[in-house]
């Protein structure tokens, strides 16, 4: 396996046939994956909240500001189109199933699915063009998507124990 194209994610899940998948012309896909103990919906309404933020490092990646700690419920009203991140534009959606968004030759499909009594989030990161460029970009992709993943994780966990207390 090449570095950085795999974190968490099942063979299963690294075979799944993503949105993100359709929307590149040269095919290298990162499969990144993380099981969350907290209900679709929740996880879902917090993939949302990259509209606003990446929830990654955010001394790196939203200019030092600190990624919001609590859910804006508007963000859950999507439209193809809008922007996520800053630089990513939503394509497709599907509620609390998937979010797909692209930005030149990268597309990412972060895709939501019950397991068990928590959730799956699975994201597929496809990256067209010069595959050495794709490969050298899914190592950093790694580094920011993991922090983000853990961060979202944890938001969303801690969400769902104050909704069962």
């Amino acid at each position: 396996m090449i570095p950085g194209m795999n974190w968490g994610a099942t063979p299963q899940e690294r075979k799944a046939d993503l949105p993100c998948d359709r929307l590149a012309e040269s095919i290298q896909r990162a499969d990144r994956a993380i099981s969350i103990a907290a209900p679709p919906s929740i996880v879902f309404a917090w993939l949302c909240q990259l509209r606003v933020s990446p929830y990654s490092y955010d001394v790196l990646d939203n200019f030092g500001r600190r990624s919001p700690q609590e859910r804006n419920p508007e963000l859950v009203d999507l439209e193809v189109g809008q922007r996520f991140m800053t630089i990513f534009s939503l394509v497709s959606f599907r509620s609390d199933e998937h979010i797909t968004l692209r930005t030149n030759n990268v597309a990412v499909t972060y895709a939501v699915r019950p397991d068990g009594i928590g959730t799956r989030l699975h994201v597929g990161v496809v990256f067209g063009g010069i595959r050495l460029i794709g490969r050298a970009l899914a190592l950093g992709d790694l580094v920011m998507m993991r922090k983000q993943l853990l961060t979202l994780k944890s938001l969303a966990e801690r969400d769902f124990a104050r909704s069962v207390v």
